[in-house]
């Protein structure tokens, strides 16, 4: 089976559970995911299965959106409130304080990464030393925060009065909402921690098309897993494509380059490394190319087989 699932991950799982549970009802062996979701997290985990997978590296992991409640008044030692709480305070922050503090922190911003995270400082994961009680120096990261929005009281069931609030969040990859809500609660004076998370888009992946594990159950049962499965062409609809006649597509589908100006659509050359998906006659996916203009050619960068 080749093709891409967006799936709405549940909370209570990892991402590569995720996979394994996915790789299980399809029956599909080869299947990987980006965009990775911490556990309690839920929403978009787009997954790669079969020939599709030669493509993950090429899918879009941003923009991302994501949904976040958040709790003022409380900073844990995971930045979220499945952590150990390390501090409290009264909250006399309103509405209006916390979107007057919103501006700075959007645009071109650095986060210095939480400890509970993936990351590796000397090849050893850094929540593996947090869950020692080992904390380590880390460096801020550049990331870009495109918008955010602090959505309607009550959104998701909060309780203002309670220093609930959600955030709309948009952003580049590699950026963690824990530590956005951390410093934000900082800035306040009185700290604040992630209650919940949904990510609610990933690149060309959004929410209104994932499916939930159950409904690839049911697909499964109606033997009609196309209703669940994005085309990886689809999925890379993002890149311009150019059209090539039969004895063209074969030599690319052996490895051979194709001369740029002999290929169907390219009203000029691309820019050096411009990566195109390459169709044939018919409009069947062949793969992606990569514009080499020393040589005036595009060169093979990845063939489609479905297997």
């Amino acid at each position: 089976m080749t093709g891409v699932i967006c799936l709405n991950k549940p909370a209570g799982i990892t991402s590569f559970q995720a996979v394994r549970i996915a790789r299980g009802i399809t029956g599909e062996k080869k299947a990987g995911h980006c965009g990775t979701l911490d556990p309690d997290a839920t929403g978009v985990l787009p997954i790669m299965l079969g020939g599709s997978t030669r493509f993950l590296e090429f899918l879009p992991t941003t923009p991302k959106e994501y949904r976040a409640a958040m709790k003022l008044g409380v900073r844990t030692d995971t930045l979220d409130l499945t952590g150990t709480v390390l501090e409290t305070r009264e909250v006399t922050v309103t509405r209006q304080d916390l979107e007057e503090a919103l501006p700075q922190f959007t645009g071109d911003i650095l986060q210095v990464p939480p400890m509970y995270s993936a990351l590796k400082k000397d090849g050893v994961r850094l929540y593996d030393l947090a869950r020692k009680g080992v904390e380590v120096e880390r460096e801020p990261r550049p990331v870009t925060i495109y918008s955010l929005e602090l959505l309607p009281d009550g959104t998701d069931g909060t309780d203002p009065s309670q220093g609930e609030y959600v955030l709309s969040v948009t952003c580049s990859g590699g950026t963690y909402i824990r530590t956005l809500i951390d410093d934000l609660g900082t800035t306040l004076g009185c700290g604040a921690a992630m209650q919940a998370l949904l990510r609610t888009r990933v690149g060309v992946f959004r929410l209104e098309s994932a499916v939930t594990l159950e409904e690839l159950e049911r697909a499964r049962d109606e033997g009609n897993f196309s209703s669940c499965l994005m085309p990886v062409e689809e999925a890379l609809s993002f890149f311009e494509s150019v059209t090539v006649t039969d004895a063209q597509a074969n030599r690319f589908r052996n490895g051979g380059e194709l001369a740029l100006d002999r290929l169907h659509g390219l009203d000029s050359f691309p820019e050096d490394g411009t990566l195109l998906r390459v169709l044939s006659k018919e409009s069947e996916f062949l793969g992606l190319g990569e514009v080499d203009r020393s040589v005036a050619s595009l060169l093979v960068k990845r063939v489609f087989v479905s297997r």
